[in-house]
């Protein structure tokens, strides 16, 4: 009798974990999209590597604006995707163009899926009419979390709800 308690406390503390991880659909996503890709997953990375993945995701890695969905709802597309930009250094720095504006920050991805940024620094200018600068800055800012899917970066966990859809900054090679 105490080897079929033992047993099972052992099959439940084993297989609630996983069953957890399944749950989370951001990291299903990740996983899912690195085993479609035939990258190795966070569950078979030693452990040591798990901080390093997540860092290297986005590490010097650059983004433009696809378009901002707000969480009323309403979707605002940009004029032009390269004014509306973020940059993911190596470093743990981040910088943004925000239309007429600059922004830098510190970044980090303490766990899968999560993101956090420092204190802003930015630049006050008022931009010109159709920017959607005022929208990001007070219903856009401080994403706390992102996903890549179908090689388009999303932020999302903003105060306001919504997300941002952004795509890769290339730039014109002459």
């Amino acid at each position: 009798m105490k080897r079929l308690q033992w047993l099972i406390t052992l099959l439940l503390v084993t297989t609630l974990p996983a069953c957890a991880r399944q749950q989370d659909p951001v990291a299903s996503a990740a996983n899912q999209s690195a085993t479609a890709t035939g990258a190795t997953t966070p569950d078979t990375l030693p452990a040591n590597a798990h901080d390093q993945k997540r860092t290297d995701e986005l590490s010097g890695t650059s983004w433009k604006l696809v378009k901002l969905q707000t969480g009323d709802e309403e979707t605002h597309v940009p004029d032009d995707g390269s004014k509306y930009t973020i940059t993911f250094g190596a470093n743990g720095r981040v910088t943004t163009r925000v239309d007429c504006n600059q922004a830098s920050s510190t970044w980090k991805t303490p766990r899968a899926g999560e993101l956090q940024f420092g204190s802003w620094s930015r630049g006050s200018a008022k931009c010109g009419p159709g920017s959607l600068h005022d929208k990001i800055v007070t219903e856009g800012a401080n994403p706390r979390s992102y996903s890549i899917k179908d090689g388009h970066l999303f932020l999302s966990g903003m105060a306001a709800g919504g997300y941002y859809e952004l795509e890769p900054l290339t730039t014109k090679q002459e």
